[in-house]
């Protein structure tokens, strides 16, 4: 019998990662620029001219090797697409408890 688990929503934390939450957020922030670069039907060279990145580094990253791009780069890259990226800090949850962070894209 083949045994199921159900996931916690992040399939790197699934994995048992280490840096799981940060390697969700940034799956999440490169979808968004491959979304963004598609949609304006650029080449992946055209993109990154615009990103200030070399093509090797933008395919890996397209491609979810994006281990030595940090968030920071990733933010940037969406501001030089035209996107407003806003970072909010929220009230403490609990005293006991660690924070999160996530990504919210706006419609």
């Amino acid at each position: 019998m083949t045994k199921i688990e159900e996931s916690t929503g992040n399939v790197y934390a699934d994995l048992g990662m280490v840096d799981a939450e940060e390697m969700l957020v940034k799956a999440q922030l490169a979808s968004k620029i491959g979304e963004i670069i598609k949609g304006r039907k650029w080449s992946q060279q055209q993109a990154a001219d615009v990103l200030g990145i070399p093509q090797p580094k933008l395919s890996k990253m397209l491609r979810g090797q994006f281990r030595g791009i940090s968030e920071t780069k990733m933010l940037d890259c969406l501001a030089r697409l035209g996107r407003d990226v806003q970072i909010v800090v929220g009230p403490a949850r609990r005293a006991a408890s660690a924070g999160r962070v996530a990504v919210v894209f706006a419609v």
